[in-house]
């Protein structure tokens, strides 16, 4: 028994002490984190999770997200809704479920399109034969800069049935009306 107590002492401390080589690392902090916005639009959960990129002094519509090109609609990770019921989104029927959000900014409007391809990083693999819907959509100056990407949802009041899904980043928004079917 009393040689087996250094041993278990100096297997506590190598194991205490010495990192193990297959033990998995915390990743860094995101530069965008990890957003969630959600609502209950009568009895349907809406959530929607997307990556916050900032401003950082950088132009960013019309350069870091190109003019006419499909983007992620966030940082990292593609941006996913997921409904618990089927909703209205500006008057077109979306079934529940969860798919990627991806957007096409314009200067005068957005296409928003929903996808069923998910799990994907960023855009690169976009494939534009896995499209539920595309709307079109107005695009509004904020008056003031949204710093950092911001996804929320606007309703008249808690029990509303109906509001607007926004998203808001540099002088930019769009707003989409969605409605419990």
């Amino acid at each position: 028994m009393k040689a087996a107590l250094p041993i278990l002492l100096i297997s506590f401390i190598l194991g205490y002490f010495v990192p193990d080589a297959n033990a998995q690392t915390l990743p860094e902090p995101r530069q965008s984190p990890i957003g969630v916005a959600r609502a209950m639009m009568g009895d349907t959960y809406i959530k929607v999770m997307y990556g916050r990129p900032s401003v950082r002094d950088r132009e960013i519509f019309g350069s870091l997200v190109p003019f006419g090109e499909v983007w992620r609609t966030g940082a990292n990770e593609a941006t996913e809704i997921t409904v618990s019921d089927d909703i209205l989104i500006e008057g077109e029927r979306l079934e529940k479920g969860t798919y990627s959000l991806f957007t096409i900014p314009e200067q005068e409007h957005w296409t928003v399109i929903v996808n069923r391809q998910l799990g994907q990083w960023g855009s690169y693999s976009y494939d534009k034969s896995h499209d539920v819907l595309r709307l079109e959509v107005p695009v509004a100056a904020t008056g003031n800069t949204s710093e950092i990407f911001t996804i929320s949802f606007e309703k008249e009041e808690e029990e509303a049935t109906e509001g607007h899904l926004v998203l808001a980043w540099e002088n930019s928004k769009i707003e989409l009306h969605i409605a419990a079917d």
